[in-house]
């Protein structure tokens, strides 16, 4: 019988719905509260869980107890070994000290829902003794050892349980969370650890976008085709972060904001650094349109940095009115585009294949898995 450890972060990736780009630190968590902010780990941590029941039989589940993983494994009913003391609010220690002790029972691989953050507290423990492995749950998440999905995360884990795919070195990234919201991306490698190797399972670390005269003039050609070819009037355009998008508020003499989500009508931004509540405010029964960059070196246009641009707001807008622009140096690099917005059923209805706009009059057509 092989045996899993299984650690959850409760509050991990509260921050993304409502534009607080993460919630580390008690002060964060609580303005995300106050914002309406819901858990979303334990969900996704019920999903990976549904997905290796049927091997329940195989798997002995060790996990940390209560909110950081039993709570989930009793709902399901999926038997497991609990350790550590039930808390009504956990901490980075809870988390280590959870890891702590799967290595004590000597686990195959450890499994845990969570963000950058929860990354390097595994990380501190385990360093590259054990394997462990990501069910994405967090806001940013830049390391190379989260899964695209959960059920990614589900497939992995059967497959090196009982079929010992390769492991490899990871890196563990995480970001200045208060530099993020200032609008600067401040991502330090803190480390390494072992995780299943399965590339079209694993989303891989995010690669910053060229900076290189090409690559500015693909972005301006872009920007300048969507402005005079796709902007209409009256219609609310939804503007995700990165800096191609950036570029079409550049040369319309608008300010974006750089890692976050704002509101475009006429060619005049009309709302900053928005959250999904605003957004679901400002489109109601309103002409909408969603414009996203896909990330560079993972490809997810949903799921991740954007989550303001929720399962609510895209099934308001609909599929046929999602834009994606990205340069040809970033198209180049990715295979497919991702998504992975929280909603299973949402995720299967935007699969296909998608027209991107790479240059002035130029598009390129892309599969979404």
């Amino acid at each position: 019988m092989k045996k899993l450890g299984f650690i959850v972060n409760p509050i991990a990736g509260m921050g993304g719905s409502v534009g607080l780009k993460g919630t580390d630190g008690k002060t964060i968590l609580q303005k995300a509260k106050e914002l309406g902010a819901k858990p979303i780990a334990p969900a996704r941590a019920e999903l990976f869980l549904s997905y290796i029941k049927q091997f329940e039989n195989d798997i002995q589940l060790i996990s940390a107890a209560g909110l950081m993983g039993s709570y989930e494994a009793q709902k399901i009913g999926f038997k497991c070994k609990k350790i550590g003391e039930e808390k009504n609010e956990t901490d980075a220690d809870e988390t280590k000290n959870a890891a702590e002790k799967m290595i004590d029972e000597n686990v195959d691989l450890i499994v845990f829902c969570g963000g950058d953050g929860t990354a390097r507290d595994i990380m501190d423990v385990a360093g590259i003794r054990l394997p462990i492995l990501g069910v994405p749950t967090g806001v940013k998440m830049h390391s190379a050892v989260f899964a695209i999905n959960p059920e990614s995360a589900s497939r992995i884990t059967i497959r090196y349980l009982f079929e010992k795919i390769p492991l490899i070195e990871a890196e563990v990234m995480d970001v200045d969370e208060e530099a993020f919201r200032n609008g600067r991306v401040s991502a330090k490698l803190y480390g390494y650890v072992l995780t299943p190797y399965e590339p079209d399972l694993i989303q891989g670390i995010k690669v910053a976008s060229l900076n290189s005269e090409d690559e500015l003039r693909n972005q301006a050609a872009i920007a300048v085709y969507v402005i005079e070819k796709i902007m209409k009037p009256n219609i609310v355009y939804i503007l995700g972060p990165g800096t191609t998008t950036r570029v079409i508020a550049d040369l319309l003499n608008e300010k974006k904001t750089l890692l976050g989500v704002d509101l475009m009508c006429n060619k005049k931004i009309i709302a900053h650094d928005v959250n999904e509540k605003i957004i679901l405010e400002q489109i109601k029964n309103k002409k909408s349109q969603i414009i996203v960059t896909p990330i560079g070196g993972q490809g997810f246009i949903f799921g991740r940095g954007n989550q303001q641009i929720s399962p609510s707001v895209i099934r308001q807008i609909g599929k046929d009115n999602i834009i994606v622009i990205a340069t040809k140096n970033k198209v180049a690099n990715l295979r497919k585009l991702r998504i992975d917005t929280g909603d299973p059923l949402l995720d299967k209805d935007l699969r296909g294949h998608i027209n991107v706009i790479i240059d002035y009059g130029e598009q390129t057509l892309m599969g979404i898995e």
